[in-house]
């Protein structure tokens, strides 16, 4: 059997990369919404069209996480659309350690820009912003000091 090539007329194939057109119709809260997990951190994000901002908690994105990394690593996904002062981002996060935060973050805006814009599939997951980490702790074992290590043995 030949292969057949079936090509829709409507999808842009030139361009890689295409321009956000807007959302499809906006939800009746004015926001669109992403969950992100990361280790035991889960953040719930809320996007709309703004000016820019970013809280976390009721905090400025500068004053809750200390570390460059975690400020950069929530932002990668909308320097990724080339949307770093169109949005507006509403940021509740729970659980976890700073970097788990962030990277949940990450998921959760990527997500929300992906709910915003069906456009922006393809750069954020050519990114591995829509990829969600599935590193966990691994559980302490009986008879041992940890996951991995093993109480000192001794021959005699």
């Amino acid at each position: 059997m030949a292969d057949i090539e079936i090509q829709n007329p409507e999808v842009k194939t030139e361009d890689k990369y295409v321009q956000a057109t807007g959302p499809a119709k906006e939800p009746k809260s004015g926001f669109w919404w992403g969950t992100g997990r990361r280790k035991s951190s889960v953040a719930r994000v809320r996007l709309k069209p703004g000016s820019g901002k970013t809280v976390v908690n009721k905090k400025n994105l500068d004053e809750y996480f200390k570390r460059d990394q975690d400020r950069k690593a929530v932002l990668a996904p909308l320097k990724a659309v080339k949307g770093e002062n169109l949005f507006d981002i509403y940021i509740n996060v729970r659980g976890g350690g700073s970097t788990g935060q962030s990277g949940a973050s990450l998921l959760g805006v990527a997500r929300a820009l992906r709910n915003y814009d069906q456009n922006y599939i393809q750069t954020l997951r050519d990114n591995g912003h829509l990829t969600r980490d599935p590193r966990m702790v691994e559980r302490k074992k009986p008879g041992q000091s940890g996951a991995r290590r093993r109480y000192q043995f001794s021959k005699r």
